[in-house]
């Protein structure tokens, strides 16, 4: 049984799949403007995924597909489409595999999905995509971090959180 029940969602999947990060971005110092106190992105800006938080909005039409090294964050109270939900760092140790981090990744954003959302991934208007690392990153720029990135199929102000969408 997949997770992934309708067309839709499993093309998100293949598109998650595809969706990963680079050591070029290590390379860049490019990071969101960011109110100091709150830590919130208060301007639009293309930043380096390895500057990305959770609680940021993003633009997706910013990520592209494939090998991303940046993406386009947008101030949540603006209308976006992504916002990162969860985050998880894998333990040091030998890169475990494309398939073992896809896997890991799928399950820990959907394990983490309902509890931000407050429905049930099945219930939700919504879906995710896992921005995850990939071989190069893992052993050249020490990238352990998983990321959950929350879709909705429209633009939204403000965030999803305890939705109900």
């Amino acid at each position: 049984m997949s997770l992934f029940s309708t067309p839709v969602r499993r093309a998100a999947v293949v598109a998650a799949a595809l969706l990963t990060v680079t050591m070029l971005a290590a390379c860049s110092s490019d990071d969101a403007e960011r109110d100091e106190s709150t830590g919130e992105i208060t301007e639009a800006s293309d930043a380096s995924v390895f500057s990305l938080r959770v609680g940021d909005c993003l633009d997706y039409a910013s990520l592209g597909s494939g090998d991303i090294s940046t993406a386009g964050t947008i101030p949540c109270d603006e209308a976006h489409d992504v916002e990162i939900y969860a985050e998880l760092e894998l333990p040091e140790g030998d890169f475990p595999g494309e398939d073992a981090i896809d896997e890991q990744a799928s399950q820990f954003c959907y394990d983490e999905f309902a509890g931000f959302v407050g429905l049930s991934y099945e219930e939700s208007g919504l879906d995710f995509m896992p921005l995850q690392p990939q071989q190069d990153g893992w052993e050249g720029a020490d990238d352990r971090i998983i990321q959950c990135l929350l879709v909705s199929p429209s633009d939204v102000t403000g965030t999803l959180r305890d939705s109900g969408i």
